[in-house]
């Protein structure tokens, strides 16, 4: 029975330091384990949206307000406002949000075919309903972070949106929101990190930044890496359901992050 109570001791010790959020950083072990287990994710709701008979495509815009309360929600614990809860850190909050995420979906479309009510405006509805009372925990903004943020994003941005017309790799308005929402996650590190007293959390990212001694380096990183997964989703994926849930599911990773780095720092600075 000893020997049982240290194994499960030991597992659990093993979960806590490798798997569970609670530390200054994320390691090689738990961003293998949660990018395996957000393909696993990805290929069940791309299974989903076959059977509802949706485009992933269509839900850009109408989950971004979901998207804020999961940013938000960390960027509280991350500040003291919220408690410092396995429900409210990696990856809890983001399963949380996930889950909400679907039901909300599952029922927006039930009630489109039951009143031809425009599903997505329901989801969007459900989504700003649910982030009020963090907008309202909020206590302050730095208004400086908020415009150096902003300001990265739309000076690096507006070359891309220059050249769209261009480039028929970012023509397409999804593509191109896909790559915005990871500049807009650079402008947030680079911001945070170069002029606050802010660490990357990720492996590359850190080891890239460490390597050049400024988080500038995360504008041609995300730069070069969207615009090559877009490319290679483009010309040898040719499901769309595939294709767009692929460019949604790289949609939400660069916005989360980076909503969520710029709203740790427009608090907490």
């Amino acid at each position: 029975m000893l020997l049982d109570i240290q194994i499960i001791d030991q597992v659990s010790e093993f979960i806590r330091t490798y798997l569970i959020y609670f530390g200054p950083g994320y390691n090689i072990f738990n961003t293998v384990v949660f990018g395996i287990a957000l393909g696993i994710i990805v290929i069940l709701i791309i299974k989903m949206f076959r059977i509802i008979k949706k485009d992933p495509k269509d839900l850009i815009f109408p989950v971004i307000p979901f998207i804020f309360f999961g940013s938000s929600t960390r960027a509280l614990v991350d500040n003291g406002i919220y408690p410092l809860s396995y429900l409210l850190i990696t990856p809890g909050i983001y399963f949380i949000t996930g889950f909400m995420t679907i039901i909300t979906l599952l029922a927006a479309v039930y009630l489109e075919r039951k009143t031809n009510f425009d599903y997505r405006y329901f989801i969007l509805f459900v989504g700003v309903i649910i982030c009020i009372p963090n907008i309202l925990k909020i206590p302050n903004i730095n208004l400086l972070a908020l415009f150096q943020v902003l300001g990265a994003w739309v000076l690096v941005s507006s070359i891309f949106i220059i050249l769209r017309n261009k480039w028929s790799l970012i023509a397409d308005k999804f593509n191109l929101s896909v790559l915005l929402a990871h500049i807009f996650d650079a402008s947030a590190t680079f911001v945070a990190i170069d002029f606050y007293p802010y660490m990357e959390q990720h492996v590359l990212p850190n080891a890239l930044i460490g390597l050049t001694g400024t988080a500038l380096v995360m504008f041609p990183l995300k730069i070069v890496i969207i615009l090559l997964a877009l490319y290679v989703i483009d010309k040898y994926i040719e499901d769309n359901t595939i294709k767009n849930m692929l460019k949604l599911a790289i949609f939400i990773l660069g916005i989360s992050t980076g909503l969520r780095d710029l709203l740790s720092l427009c608090i907490g600075t």
